[in-house]
C-alpha cells in the first residue's frame, strides 16, 4: 500500500473500525458512497474534502496518510 489513495483508504478503514459506513460517513460529513470509494482507494479526494476530514477527525492532514 504505497500510494496516497491506498494509505488514506487504510487509515479510514482503521478509524471506522466496526462502525457502519453510513454512520461514519455522517460523522465525517460526507456521503456513504464517497466514503466507500475512499475506503477502496477509488476516490479522487479534493483538498476541501481533506480539510473536512481533518476537522471532523481532529487531526492533521499528515495523520491521514501515515505509513503505519
Amino acid at each position: 500500500m504505497g500510494n496516497l489513495a491506498n494509505r488514506l483508504a487504510k487509515k479510514l478503514r482503521d478509524l471506522r473500525g466496526d462502525l457502519p459506513q453510513v454512520q461514519f460517513a455522517r460523522r465525517l460529513g460526507i456521503s456513504k458512497s464517497s466514503l466507500n470509494r475512499m475506503e477502496i482507494g477509488d476516490q479522487n479526494v479534493s483538498l476541501r474534502t481533506l480539510e473536512r476530514l481533518c476537522a471532523r477527525l481532529k487531526c492533521d492532514v499528515g495523520d491521514l496518510f501515515s505509513r503505519a
